[in-house]
C-alpha cells in the first residue's frame, strides 16, 4: 500500500474511533490510530519509529491547531456525556475532527519522510510546519466529509 492509501485507511479508522460513545476514551483511541499510522508510514520509508517521539510530535501538532478547531474536537468528545442527543451530536463532531486531524498528521509526515526527514529531525514548532498542518487539516475536513457523504456547507 502506498502512503496516500495508508493515510486514507487510518483516517477512516480514526473516524470510527471518534464514534466511540465514551468521552476521553475516544481521544485515546484516535491517538492510538494516529500512532499506528505513523508507524506504518515510518516502515514504508524505512525510518526508525519511536512511539514516545511520535506521541510528542502528534501532541505538538494538534496543540498548534487553531484553538477553535481543537475545542470542537474536545467538545465533540464531551458532548457524548449529554443524555439522548449528546452521543449522536458528539459522535459526528468527534468523528469528523478525528478524521481530519489524522489525515493532516499523515500528510505532514508523508511529505516529511518523502523529502528524507525522520522523526528525530521533525520540527513541529516551525511556522512552515504549523501552516502546512493547518492547510492539511482543512483538506482533511473535506476528505472526511466526502467519506461520510456529508454535503459541503454553502
Amino acid at each position: 500500500m502506498d502512503a496516500d492509501g495508508i493515510v486514507k485507511r487510518y483516517m477512516w479508522w480514526s473516524m470510527g474511533a471518534g464514534l466511540l460513545p465514551f468521552p476521553v476514551l475516544d481521544l485515546a483511541a484516535v491517538t492510538g490510530v494516529q500512532l499506528k499510522m505513523l508507524d506504518r508510514l515510518s516502515g514504508l520509508y524505512e525510518i526508525e519509529f519511536s512511539e514516545n517521539r511520535g506521541r510528542n510530535i502528534i501532541g505538538a501538532l494538534l496543540g498548534g491547531l487553531i484553538p477553535q478547531s481543537l475545542a470542537v474536537g474536545t467538545a465533540g468528545s464531551l458532548f457524548k456525556s449529554l443524555p439522548i442527543i449528546g452521543p449522536a451530536l458528539g459522535g459526528v463532531t468527534m468523528s469528523l475532527f478525528s478524521g481530519a486531524s489524522t489525515y493532516a498528521v499523515g500528510k505532514i509526515f508523508n511529505n516529511h519522510f518523502a523529502s528524507g526527514g525522520t522523526l528525530l529531525d521533525f520540527d513541529a514548532d516551525s511556522d512552515a510546519v504549523r501552516e502546512a498542518f493547518a492547510d492539511a487539516f482543512e483538506e482533511g475536513q473535506e476528505e472526511a466529509k466526502k467519506s461520510t457523504g456529508a454535503k459541503k456547507k454553502a
